[in-house]
């Protein structure tokens, strides 16, 4: 199955009341776990890559596997951008053949985060990729920027940031963080609720690494229907790795030791399309 776009995707999962899971891949063998994972479960899915990983790898790369992957696996999946903190950066992943663009302009002033966003939508419009953008601060360490003071998603600039933009999704600040939480998180559900009531799009949540089950899923139960998961995917592959060099300090062969670590990562993610409610939805 070639490569889709996350627009119907998240349509339909709007509309089933379930979430996608969208799953940063930082290598091959974490990219190859995420599709086991899905042909188990019969899950669609998403795809991440950030711009400091495509410092370590190129779009084109990360494009080639997931696309292999992709006809090999048979499970519906979308390539997409995330956190693309600019313009270039947008247009190099469009061009490279990604199917889903986020462009965040969240720390910005709400005036330059709506004209930043119009130009990689209309951008990505001839191509009919999606755009997804962020509003608010969401908490913790994102690529090299540390936010200590997140904000919240205001419910009249939601609306307003919607119309103006045309994005396809919108993820929103509710009290999550990127990274792994030092104390147990207090989400705002209640403004999601609200922000949901006002905007009619698919609605994405960050920093869900380290939330319980049922913060995920009440979270979906409001209007999520995209879930990000980064970290505890490379804390997943990282403990694999180290545990299979542990019991066998000799090992010198990476195809060995990445076995251990891509298991440990299907695991995860198996568990995290359960909890997204995803499982199944690649035969609807």
């Amino acid at each position: 199955m070639a490569l889709t776009d996350t627009k119907e995707m998240l349509l339909q999962a709007q509309s089933g009341g379930y979430a996608i899971g969208a799953f940063n891949a930082e290598n091959m063998e974490i990219m190859q776990a995420v599709f086991e994972a899905a042909a188990e479960t019969q899950s669609p899915f998403i795809l991440q890559t950030t711009p400091s990983m495509l410092k370590y790898a190129s779009a084109d790369v990360f494009f080639g596997m997931a696309r292999g992957l992709s006809l090999d696996y048979g499970v519906p999946v979308a390539l997409h951008l995330d956190h693309g903190n600019s313009f270039a950066i947008a247009a190099k992943c469009l061009r490279a053949g990604y199917t889903s663009i986020m462009i965040d302009g969240s720390k910005l002033g709400f005036a330059e985060n709506v004209a930043l966003t119009r130009q990689v939508v209309d951008l990505c419009a001839p191509c009919a990729v999606p755009v997804e953008a962020e509003l608010g601060k969401v908490g913790g360490k994102e690529e090299e920027i540390v936010t200590d003071d997140p904000g919240y998603t205001d419910l009249a600039e939601a609306e307003d940031f919607c119309a103006r933009t045309g994005i396809s999704s919108l993820a929103v600040a509710i009290g999550t963080a990127h990274g792994f939480y030092s104390g147990k998180p207090v989400l705002d559900l209640e403004r999601l609720l609200q922000i949901r009531q006002r905007v009619n799009i698919p609605l994405v949540l960050h920093g869900a690494s380290g939330l319980s089950d049922a913060d995920i899923q009440n979270c979906i139960k409001r209007g999520i229907c995209k879930v990000n998961f980064a970290t505890e995917l490379r804390n997943a592959y990282t403990e694999g790795v180290k545990d299979a060099l542990q019991q066998n300090p000799a090992l010198y062969d990476p195809k060995e030791f990445g076995k251990l670590g891509r298991a440990r990562v299907r695991q995860l993610v198996i568990q995290r399309m359960l909890v997204c409610g995803a499982v199944g939805k690649a035969r609807a």
